[in-house]
């Protein structure tokens, strides 16, 4: 999800190709950034990241998230206005290992009752529930022809958009799915954030940011966000 600003530069489309870095013009929120990984909390260590080599730069880092991480933070130190905003995008760069089934982000309420979940696997789910309940848990999102969990670097985009989710995976494969959420949806703020629940094993991400209002779709390949390289401003 996105909710601190990086920046957006111009790229090549070709996933192989790794940019340099030009002036900055946009601003996202940097979701790992706000959760502490730049400090390395337990359970998360430095490694590698997509690009091993990238003109003009330094490599990208990535972090490599254990079983033993507990991160979390309240969800208003990523919306420090206070209101989650109803169409969104949700933009990370991932590797997890093969057969992994697990949630890399959970925002609850005061409650404790879990309003959005982004589930990474096999067949990625992205759970939603708003101020009414809605969807039902039968009725989130599932995406059975995408797999996430191969082992493989993959650049992700997750659209909410009215009552609809699109995912776009290493700018080649685009599903959308119905979301059955209610009209003024809304997200409460007062709970909080976690990071990396029900991993399993070992998972490895180079950024994650959540981007409010706006659309994403093909033209996020056409841009290199810096949230493909986050770990350029660590």
């Amino acid at each position: 999800m996105v909710f601190a600003f990086l920046h957006q530069r111009p790229y090549h489309q070709s996933l192989g190709h790794c940019p340099h870095h030009g002036p900055p013009s946009a601003e996202p929120v940097d979701v790992l950034k706000v959760l502490g990984f730049q400090s390395y909390p337990e359970g998360v260590k430095k490694t590698t990241g997509f690009c091993t080599v990238r003109r003009g730069s330094r490599p990208d880092i990535a972090y490599r998230v254990g079983k033993k991480a507990q991160i979390s933070a309240p969800t208003k130190q990523l919306f420090p206005g206070g209101v989650f905003p109803e169409d969104f995008s949700i933009l990370f760069t991932i590797k997890p290992k093969a057969g992994l089934q697990s949630f890399l982000l959970s925002v609850y309420n005061e409650q404790s009752t879990q309003q959005l979940g982004v589930e990474v696997g096999r067949a990625p789910v992205f759970m939603y529930e708003d101020q009414h309940g809605r969807p039902a848990p039968e009725g989130y999102p599932l995406f059975r022809s995408i797999n996430l969990a191969d082992g493989k670097w993959h650049r992700v985009a997750l659209s909410v958009e009215k009552k609809s989710v699109t995912i776009i995976v290493d700018c080649k494969k685009k599903v959308t799915r119905p979301l059955g959420r209610s009209n003024r949806a809304v997200i409460n703020t007062e709970g909080i954030t976690v990071f990396g629940t029900r991993i399993l094993d070992e998972d490895v991400f180079e950024s994650f940011v959540l981007k409010p209002g706006e659309k994403t779709n093909y033209s996020f390949c056409s841009r290199s966000w810096s949230f493909l390289h986050v770990a350029r401003w660590f």
